[in-house]
């Protein structure tokens, strides 16, 4: 879902080995490097959940990033979803508790 910014929001659950791997992390470097904003965080059922903000490009870039993920991670299974574009927007990427 897009606004009249240009930006875009994705939400994103990793399925997998993605849990004790650093992907957590690994996600908010990468998101850092692209200028990513959103948020990761580890799902009680052994999942990770993501959002991702920004334009369109950078947010695809990020959800392909998440279909490999960190050298440790085994992803079995991305669920891709839209999600509203927050107001105000989110101006860093963070990792979640």
């Amino acid at each position: 879902m897009s606004d009249s910014q240009g930006k875009t929001c994705r939400y994103v659950r990793v399925h997998g080995r993605v849990q004790g791997v650093g992907f957590r992390e690994s996600t908010r470097e990468e998101a850092d490097q692209l200028g990513v904003t959103g948020w990761v965080r580890n799902d009680s059922d052994g999942s990770v959940e993501a959002i991702f903000c920004g334009t369109p490009g950078l947010v695809d870039t990020m959800v392909a990033w998440c279909r490999k993920g960190p050298p440790l991670a085994r992803v079995l299974r991305l669920d891709i979803q839209d999600h509203p574009v927050p107001d105000p927007f989110p101006t860093r990427f963070a990792v979640r508790w």
